[in-house]
């Protein structure tokens, strides 16, 4: 079954002192791109998460963020004085306030609160796992059910492939019969004496260039193999891009051998039902 790069997954833990949120949003990219938000407290833990998110989602541009709310009297920051009254000192020389004006300048500025770097206390940083499987868990159902989707347009668009093509193979022996008669009609218009088993040679030469036997197969071929892949249990969004692009090549090679108005119109309507196949093919996993 196959899934879609797009999903969202969330999930927060509460803590005795803190509240730890979780959040991964997800889109189509070729590769895995993982953009993190994480507070420099939990920097150290950064590259396994990563690779918690890589081993799960794969593939997609992924905005990974851990947000913490402070609910209790736990906090790691603190007002760093001797900065802040050395910034009150500078700004009294420029302008002139009182010190609780200067406070409301000075602590905007740089440098004005430090943090104690500790270690990360194990039973929170288990808690974080925890919730980044909830939230991962989350995110991958929601690839799937969007997946699902995907996969019902995909089918419904192989079906009128396949219909089309149909049209093709119905339609082919009518199509030779009129370029015949179109070069035979050509020729009589010249009013000059032929061989006739010279001309009966270089008519049935001149057809099998324009004769499609082999593309309408591989084309039912492709469609077929296309669908078994997308009912496979892995999804594979690359694989099923590669055989787009030969089914494409197929029905272009169909188009420019056709030589006959109403079979070129049955092409225009595969390939429009092809790019829209491609259009969905880039958001999937």
């Amino acid at each position: 079954m196959i899934q879609s790069m797009t999903g969202f997954g969330k999930h927060v833990v509460q803590l005795p002192s803190k509240k730890i949120t979780i959040e991964l949003k997800s889109l189509n990219s070729k590769n895995l791109d993982i953009n993190a938000r994480i507070p420099q407290f939990y920097r150290e833990k950064e590259l396994e998460l990563r690779k918690m998110i890589a081993d799960v989602l794969v593939r997609g541009k992924v905005d990974f963020g851990l947000y913490v709310e402070i609910t209790g009297e736990e906090t790691s920051a603190e007002v760093n004085q001797g900065v802040v009254k050395k910034y009150m000192q500078q700004l009294a020389d420029i302008v002139k306030g009182d010190d609780l004006k200067l406070l409301e300048l000075a602590i905007r500025l740089p440098d004005t609160m430090k943090s104690e770097k500790g270690d990360i206390d194990e039973a929170e940083y288990e808690a974080i796992k925890s919730a980044m499987k909830e939230a991962l868990s989350e995110i991958a159902k929601f690839r799937s059910e969007e997946g699902l989707v995907l996969e019902k347009d995909f089918i419904g668009r192989l079906e009128t492939l396949n219909s089309l093509l149909d049209k093709v193979k119905m339609m082919d022996p009518e199509r030779l019969d009129t370029v015949r008669e179109r070069l035979e009609k050509a020729v009589a218009d010249l009013k000059v004496d032929l061989d006739e088993n010279r001309f009966e040679q270089e008519l049935i030469y001149y057809l099998e260039k324009y004769d499609i036997t082999e593309e309408k197969v591989r084309l039912a071929n492709h469609l077929d193999y296309f669908e078994s892949t997308l009912r496979s249990n892995d999804s594979n969004g690359k694989k099923l891009g590669f055989i787009a692009q030969e089914i494409g090549r197929e029905i272009n090679t169909i188009g420019s051998k056709a030589n006959y108005a109403p079979m070129q119109q049955l092409v225009v309507q595969m390939k429009d039902e092809l790019e829209k196949i491609k259009e969905q093919m880039l958001n999937v996993l």
